[in-house]
């Protein structure tokens, strides 16, 4: 297995990625695309073990890069809404470090899932793969994120079951107040729509290669999108653990890899 640098043009800046690539050229390659303003080795170099991982047992070719204003990327920051450009001068480059592909895959976790939801129909990709997409409407402040009332419901079951917690409660440990407030969210019933669902889910719609959508049940971005997302849609595939990415725990991880070696399968 390889390891290379690459550097290519997006507009008049100069951004950098990733390739890794096994002796055996597979036909079919990975796109990674980075969530949140996390550079392309990912969150605890997640991303970078993908890519080996998949490149060395699967002999499939992987690229990640920095947009724009990430990392080593130049130009300024768009977030992923802007990020469309990006990710074609992306897909470019791997086309071109890789001439003997003949597909792509696009695979990303949370807001770069939903990147691919809203701009995969244009960009000449063949599939994706997402994971826990980002569905929510509001501003969150200070990287807090609100529960869907069905998961409250979850926590506050599991809570009850907990003879710790009773004890908490008791010996006056827990914040009434609060409590009280999670309760009244927990009781009621699932609000309005989100239109960023709306959005990614008409977006997506216009995409006609194969989806494959990745949710963990006991995660809230992915709690969040269930509660926004048709629970028949034969593209589901839930995963009953918690893990936002599937790359914190071994067992999640080989989970991932086996999915994403799936979806990567060459079809000639």
């Amino acid at each position: 297995m390889t390891r290379r640098a690459v550097a290519f043009r997006c507009g008049a800046d100069t951004l950098w990625g990733m390739r890794d690539c096994a002796h055996v050229h597979g036909h079919t390659g990975l796109l990674i695309v980075s969530g949140g303003n996390e550079i392309r080795a990912g969150a605890f170099a997640g991303q970078a073990q993908i890519a080996a991982r998949l490149a060395q047992t699967a002999g499939v070719p992987v690229f990640r890069f920095d947009r724009r204003g990430i990392g080593d990327s130049e130009g300024d920051n768009a977030g992923w809404r802007g990020s469309r450009d990006d990710l074609a001068a992306a897909l470019a480059a791997f086309r071109r470090e890789q001439p003997s592909m003949h597909r792509v895959v696009g695979y990303g976790v949370c807001d770069a899932a939903s990147a691919l939801m809203l701009h995969s129909a244009d960009l000449g990709l063949d599939a994706v793969v997402l994971v826990n997409p980002w569905t929510m409407d509001e501003h969150v402040d200070n990287g807090a994120i609100n529960h869907a009332p069905a998961a409250l419901r979850q926590r506050y079951w599991a809570k009850l079951a907990s003879p710790h917690q009773w004890w908490r409660l008791l010996s006056g440990q827990v914040n009434l107040a609060r409590l009280w407030h999670g309760l009244g969210r927990a009781v009621r019933r699932q609000g309005a729509p989100s239109l960023l669902a709306d959005q990614l889910r008409d977006s997506l719609g216009q995409f006609h290669g194969p989806v494959t959508l990745l949710v963990a049940a006991g995660d809230r971005i992915g709690q969040q999108f269930l509660a926004q997302w048709p629970h028949d849609d034969p593209r589901l595939v839930i995963h009953p653990g918690g893990s936002h990415s599937f790359t914190d725990h071994p067992d999640t991880a080989d989970w991932l890899i086996e999915r994403l070696t799936e979806a990567t399968a060459s079809r000639h």
